[in-house]
């Protein structure tokens, strides 16, 4: 029996690089001062999917919401083997916490054909792991998370062991379901050089636009239209053109959207900074380690 797999993926910045100019004076991310991966448990999310497909067959979908450059994540997913692409974009989506976000995400599952919802545990530049049980919630499916293993999959069931922290928990579920899956379940193929020569020439219909405009500066908004209608319908027809949707095509309702729909607000954030009063150089040998360990033990630093 074949399984349709949804995945919800995700551009972050990269929390590894963080610098003093991360964080806006309103307490949100400066994302252009950090370069954007694609969430890494996501990958991990996206490889689970892969490898039902591998098993039983199906199709996986990844799906995205953020600005255009989001797509890039988009394509790294078609590389490594997903079979569709979706961006959500909208100015009215900005803003959007982790509450807007899963209602966002869930319009959009609620279009498509599905058997399994797959997200990672949380994202790098929040931490909050709440959009996929938010997700679940609003598609009203059962959800399990921190997923490390699935076991079996047979009759539109599965079972899947979770991580639970100090051991691990065996959970027996019916389809359709959402996971979240954690770093710890599974290694994440690379890119397959075929796909990467199929795909790398794959756009939405945002960024056949914006590229039509910087290479036409003077051109007016009819040429452009024109321009871009005439790429987006030979993309098409190439199987190239990355779907794109906003929240008018999702049918969503503006109050849970964005701003207006996000109840969190950030109260205060404050920069720490840790400064060493002393420092002293160590040996980089075997005896030199040695004699750091003594210090540190005759300090009583460590015992």
């Amino acid at each position: 029996m074949a399984y349709n797999c949804v995945v919800a993926i995700k551009q972050v910045p990269d929390t590894k690089r963080i610098t003093g100019e991360a964080m806006n004076a309103d307490g949100t991310v400066n994302r252009g001062a950090l370069p954007a991966v694609f969430n890494p448990e996501d990958l991990n999310a996206l490889e689970l999917a892969l490898d039902i497909k591998d098993k039983f067959g199906g199709k996986v979908t990844v799906i995205t919401m953020g600005l255009p450059a989001a797509s890039t994540v988009l394509r790294e997913a078609l590389y490594r083997g997903a079979d569709d692409a979706i961006l959500i974009t909208d100015r009215k989506a900005a803003a959007s916490d982790t509450l807007a976000t899963s209602y966002i995400l869930s319009c959009a599952v609620k279009k498509l054909d599905y058997d399994i919802v797959l997200c990672g545990r949380q994202a790098i530049d929040g931490d909050t792991a709440q959009v996929g049980p938010q997700m679940a919630e609003k598609l009203g499916i059962p959800q399990v998370t921190y997923i490390e293993e699935l076991l079996t999959m047979e009759n539109r069931h599965l079972s899947a062991r979770r991580n639970i922290g100090n051991g691990w928990q065996e959970i027996k579920c019916k389809l359709p379901v959402l996971m979240t899956v954690i770093d710890e379940a599974n290694e994440p193929r690379v890119p397959v050089a075929i796909k990467l020569m199929k795909y790398k020439k794959a756009r939405t219909p945002i960024e056949i636009q914006m590229q039509l405009k910087k290479e036409n500066p003077n051109a007016s908004d009819a040429e452009l239209k024109q321009l871009a209608d005439m790429k987006i319908a030979e993309l098409a027809k190439q199987g190239l053109l990355i779907k794109q949707w906003d929240l008018n095509e999702l049918q969503a309702d503006m109050q849970w959207c964005g701003r207006d729909g996000s109840p969190t607000k950030v109260h205060r954030i404050q920069s720490v900074v840790l400064t060493a009063r002393e420092s002293k150089t160590v040996e980089a040998s075997e005896q030199g380690i040695t004699d750091m360990i003594h210090e540190l033990i005759t300090d009583k630093t460590i015992s």
